[in-house]
């Protein structure tokens, strides 16, 4: 991906658990403005990507720039108040709390709170159900409500760059279509996205650009229109060329 506009720039991050090493000299860049896939299978090292630009995980070694602002290792607070948010894996919500209230959550921060009511009312318009809902417990949601819910709270911090870790995981085709295309409006209006995905055909349809990480490294790359299905679904599961990974 060309340097030209680049909103975020990882460059040899590498990343371990004790001894063992999740993230091989990752680099990659997000330009402003595109939706960016990463595709993998389980245990390629995606979710640690995410966790790690989102200062949840601390980087052994590389740099994570932001708008060219060192951001690699700061606390996760900080790392919100720069403009990346995250949608994470899971659908993970406060069940306990009413749907505002979790919505609320997400505009903690003194930018955020500021213009918490703007927020709510774009989101509710976004997500019709979720002001249906408003008043209602998380625990109440159906799995695609928890998935909208989840990513709207994302939202509610005014990210320049969103995060989105496996949103369609365990959810109904009809309801993953419909996510989508909110996915798709949200960048529409200016939002950056990333999206986390194991399935391949999704991935290249919903992204301008793709990155395919195994066993902790990305082993291909490029503009999603113009990337094989087939060959990605080969580095996909480390097969023919990329057995050697």
């Amino acid at each position: 991906m060309t340097t030209e506009n680049t909103m975020l720039a990882v460059d040899n991050l590498n990343v371990h658990y004790g001894d063992f090493k999740a993230l091989h000299n990752i680099s990659l860049k997000i330009s402003s403005g595109s939706v960016v896939s990463i595709i993998g299978s389980n245990g390629a090292g995606k979710s640690t990507l995410l966790n790690t630009i989102m200062g949840i995980n601390k980087p052994s070694d590389g740099t994570i720039a932001f708008f060219s602002k060192k951001i690699g290792g700061m606390p996760t607070n900080q790392v919100v108040a720069e403009g990346i948010s995250m949608s994470p894996e899971g659908s993970r919500v406060f069940e306990k709390m009413t749907v505002e209230e979790n919505l609320l959550m997400g505009a903690y921060l003194k930018q955020a709170r500021q213009r918490k009511d703007e927020r709510l009312e774009k989101v509710y318009g976004l997500f019709p159900v979720l002001k249906e809902k408003r008043e209602q417990h998380a625990s109440f949601l159906s799995g695609g409500q928890r998935q909208m819910l989840a990513i709207a709270r994302g939202i509610m911090t005014g990210p320049k760059l969103l995060l989105c870790d496996e949103i369609s995981l365990g959810l109904a085709p009809v309801v993953i279509k419909d996510i989508y295309q909110k996915i798709k409006e949200i960048n529409r209006e200016g939002v950056t996205i990333v999206l986390v995905e194991q399935d391949v055909k999704r991935s290249l349809k919903h992204s301008d650009y793709s990155y395919v990480m195994l066993k902790g490294k990305i082993v291909m790359e490029g503009k999603s229109s113009e990337l094989p299905e087939d060959e990605v679904r080969d580095a996909y599961f480390g097969v023919n060329k990329y057995a050697k990974y």
